[in-house]
């Protein structure tokens, strides 16, 4: 088993070469957490304690965690895996706006990352999340078709809806990064369809950009790194997100968009490059191959620094164990 050091994870950041290979992945799911630790799932179970020693055991560095309970609720009509972006709308005008029960991150509950820290191995740490991100929550609300509406007959009211969803978020994360057990945040919130933003650049850099600067400034202000979770084609906004967002690292890739060598090669040097081998692939392709392609991406890498290892987004489900374990034990 591989000891945490969260050391390592930073010197990715830093786009230095890190002591050893190192692995990143924003979550996993329940049903490989409880293998990882040799246990039975349980409905009944102490989910902090599950996560800080699964993480562990897997051989990363850190634990993800939300910051703290603050959420942006909605009436919730589907309980479907799959929903339209235009489903669950509950602010339509400036009305609803006014009516709507927004959260206070002053008043939420951070005690959860009290007892993640105590579950800790020796080296890890914690790397915090939002409740989804500044666009995503934004589209929650007000539905995407609607939204994009919004944006060209009342630019007003979707600026203050945008601001409303924005200080909160950023806020919590200015009181969590400050947790002395916190290493590091992710940015967790999804830009793009595969072929390019989900509004334009233009819109992305008035309503969305701003907030995230904020965030990434929160992070620093606390000597700690700030990490982007954004899927799809960002082609147009990356250098938004480097030169003037300022994250240290980028995390989600995809095949169909560009491969992670391909990323590695054009932003080696600017920023970090987090995981990328692609979920589909891990899908479908044997454990030879997997453990193949991800040796030569650590191989790639392994002198010129800034990367680290592990999936084009995240582990659910329906990936194979056996291709999960091909993926993670290149860094052996």
């Amino acid at each position: 088993m591989k000891k945490p050091n969260f050391n390592n994870l930073l010197k990715v950041l830093e786009l230095k070469a890190p002591d050893s290979p190192t692995l990143f992945e924003f979550f996993l799911n329940e049903p490989l957490y409880f293998h990882l630790v040799g246990a039975a799932p349980t409905e009944n179970y102490n989910r902090p304690k599950l996560l800080a020693e699964a993480f562990a055991a897997a051989g990363y560095d850190y634990v993800t965690w939300a910051a703290s309970d603050l959420g942006f609720p909605h009436p919730l009509k589907s309980r479907k895996s799959t929903i339209s972006l235009n489903e669950n709308a509950c602010i339509t005008d400036r009305d609803s706006f006014n009516a709507y029960d927004w959260s206070d991150p002053d008043s939420a509950d951070y005690s959860a990352l009290d007892v993640v820290a105590g579950y800790l191995a020796e080296g890890q740490k914690i790397i915090i999340n939002g409740p989804s991100g500044v666009l995503e929550n934004t589209i929650s609300l007000v539905g995407y078709d609607n939204l994009c509406i919004m944006l060209s007959d009342d630019p007003v009211l979707a600026k203050n809806i945008f601001d409303a969803v924005g200080e909160r978020i950023t806020r919590s994360y200015e009181i969590a990064i400050k947790h002395d057990a916190v290493g590091a945040l992710i940015g967790n919130d999804d830009w793009g369809f595969k072929t390019q933003p989900m509004l334009s650049p233009a819109d992305m850099r008035k309503y969305v950009f701003p907030w995230h600067k904020k965030i990434v400034a929160a992070a620093h202000r606390a000597g700690k790194p700030a990490i982007l979770h954004a899927c799809g084609n960002l082609k147009e906004l990356m250098g938004d997100v480097i030169d003037d967002i300022k994250y240290d690292g980028k995390h989600s890739y995809e095949d169909a968009i560009q491969p992670v060598e391909d990323a590695y090669e054009e932003f080696n040097g600017k920023i970090a490059v987090l995981g990328g081998i692609d979920v589909d692939f891990l899908c479908r392709e044997s454990a030879a191959n997997i453990e193949k392609r991800s040796r030569a991406m650590l191989e790639r890498s392994r002198d010129r620094g800034g990367y680290a290892l592990g999936s084009g987004n995240s582990i659910p489900e329906y990936i194979p164990w056996d291709a999960y374990f091909a993926m993670t034990k290149s860094i052996y």
